[in-house]
């Protein structure tokens, strides 16, 4: 005697309503727990950073002085760059930026690490987040080195943080194909997405040499 079996369609997709949902993608675990450090080191400098602001402030209120921490010599001196004007570029400090920011990355590791999924304006809306960024960051840098003539070492893991974010992101969005790029360029980010943050903090580490090389040598 032979069965019938009844196929239950009730929980699938139909063709032409399946079609017509965007794609999404989610993150590896090793990219998950990128984002996760990354962002923990950029919300970690801006919070150390806001505090010693804080005390700074506080500090010339009362007619006294406080030095951070972090200012080890005329060279790294974190207290030079938070009393600059670039210190405060949108007319509030700018580590509470990053507050906000490495906050937003950190839940978003937080999400992958749950397996969620995102549509390719939701990466791309976060890669430019990250682009504006390194953006930013390389602003800083050029004010640090050639206007303010001083090295905030927490600023320097922020930048730090953000470019390793910024390429990684970037070539996430490459390889699930939401930013169009050819063939070779995918296969490179594949490989040696590795290369390009390795560089880019490279070449900002030749140039903080060559800025105080005598001092370095001295």
């Amino acid at each position: 005697m032979s069965k019938t079996t009844v196929k239950d369609v009730s929980t699938e997709p139909e063709p032409q309503r399946a079609a017509a949902e965007p794609r999404t993608a989610g993150g590896s675990l090793a990219f998950a727990l990128l984002l996760l450090i990354t962002g923990a080191a950029g919300l970690l400098a801006s919070w150390v950073i806001t505090i010693d602001k804080f005390k700074l402030l506080e500090a010339k209120v009362d007619g006294k002085t406080f030095t951070p921490g972090c200012s080890l010599n005329p060279v790294v001196s974190c207290g030079s760059v938070m009393e600059s004007k670039q210190a405060a570029a949108f007319g509030f400090p700018n580590p509470m930026l990053g507050l906000v920011s490495y906050g937003i990355v950190i839940c978003v590791a937080m999400s992958l690490l749950a397996r969620a999924r995102y549509p390719r304006w939701y990466w791309l809306t976060f890669n430019f987040g990250t682009l504006f960024g390194v953006g930013f960051c390389t602003w800083l840098m050029y004010q640090s080195l050639y206007r303010i003539g001083a090295l905030c070492l927490w600023c320097s893991l922020a930048w730090v943080a953000t470019i390793i974010m910024f390429w990684y992101v970037t070539s996430f969005n490459v390889r699930n194909d939401f930013l169009p790029a050819p063939r070779w360029l995918k296969s490179f980010f594949g490989e040696f997405t590795w290369v390009l943050p390795v560089l880019h903090i490279g070449v900002i580490g030749v140039l903080i040499m060559t800025r105080w090389w005598d001092f370095w040598t001295s």
